[in-house]
C-alpha cells in the first residue's frame, strides 16, 4: 500500500508538471500570436468596445468599480489579503495550509515576473490608462497573481461556492485590467492560464489532500497488510520478545 501512495504521488506530480507546462506553452503561444498580429483584432475590437462604455452614462460608476477591484487585485492588496487568510490559518492550527499557502503565492510571483522580463511586452497605448503601470504587460499580474491566490483559498476551502466566489472575482480584477487601458485582452487571458497552471502543479502538496494521505501512508509503513494478515513493525517484534524473556 505504501508503495501504492508513492506511486500514486508520482503520477500525481507528473500530472501537475505536464499542466503547467501545457499552460506555459499556452502562454508562449498566444505570446506569438499577438506579436504576428493575429489578435490585434480581437484585442482593439474588445478595448475599444471598453473606450466606448467609459464615455456612457454609466461610464463613471463602472470605473469606480474597476478602480476598487483593480487596487484590491494589486500587489499591495493582494499581500493584505494573504495576511488575512494566513493569520486564521496559523491561529486554528493550520501551519501546513497557511504554509503552502504563501509558498504558492510567492512562488507564482516569482513566475510572473519573470515571464514578464522574458517577453517584455509594452503597454496598450489604444485608450487612455487610468492605473499607473510602470512594468510589462505580458502576461498579466493581475489576472495571474489573483487566479493564483482566490483560487488557492478556494481550494483550501473545498467547497463549491468558493469557487463560485473566486471565479467572479478572478473576472472582475481581470476584466477591470482592460477597462482601465492598461492591458489587452491577450495579457489578461494568458494571465489566467499562467495561474491555473500553477496551481494545478502546486495542487500536488495541497494539505486538504495530502495529510490524510500521508498520515495513512505512515501508518501502514508500521503495520501492513501482507496476503490479508497483518505483518508487525520489527521494532514492535523486538519489543515484545524482549518482554517474554522477562
Amino acid at each position: 500500500m505504501a508503495v501504492r501512495f508513492i506511486s500514486d504521488r508520482r503520477i500525481s506530480l507528473a500530472k501537475g508538471a505536464g499542466a503547467l507546462a501545457f499552460a506555459l506553452f499556452c502562454v508562449l503561444a498566444i505570446a506569438m500570436m499577438h506579436r504576428a498580429g493575429w489578435l490585434e483584432g480581437l484585442n482593439r475590437g474588445l478595448m475599444g468596445a471598453a473606450g466606448l462604455a467609459r464615455d456612457t452614462g454609466l461610464g463613471g460608476p463602472v470605473t469606480m468599480v474597476m478602480r476598487l477591484a483593480s487596487a484590491i487585485g494589486g500587489t499591495a492588496g493582494r499581500l493584505a489579503l494573504v495576511g488575512v487568510v494566513v493569520l486564521p490559518l496559523l491561529w486554528f492550527g493550520r501551519r501546513r495550509a497557511a504554509g503552502w499557502l504563501v509558498a504558492t503565492i510567492a512562488g507564482g510571483t516569482l513566475l510572473n515576473l519573470g515571464l514578464k522580463q522574458l517577453f517584455a511586452a509594452p503597454r496598450p497605448d489604444l485608450l487612455p490608462h487610468l492605473d499607473m503601470v510602470n512594468s510589462y504587460s505580458f502576461p498579466s499580474g493581475h489576472a495571474a497573481g489573483n487566479m493564483m491566490f482566490f483560487g488557492a483559498v478556494a481550494m483550501l476551502a473545498g467547497a463549491r461556492s468558493g469557487y463560485w466566489a473566486a471565479a467572479a472575482i478572478i473576472a472582475l480584477i481581470g476584466i477591470s485590467r482592460v477597462w482601465l487601458g492598461v492591458h489587452w485582452p491577450s495579457d489578461v487571458t494568458a494571465g489566467w492560464i499562467e495561474g491555473l497552471g500553477w496551481l494545478a502543479f502546486c495542487a500536488v502538496w495541497l494539505p486538504a489532500r495530502g495529510g490524510e494521505q500521508q498520515r495513512a501512508a505512515d501508518a501502514l509503513m508500521r503495520r501492513h497488510p501482507v496476503a490479508g494478515d497483518e505483518t508487525m513493525d520489527p521494532e514492535t517484534v523486538d519489543h515484545r520478545a524482549g518482554g517474554d524473556q522477562q
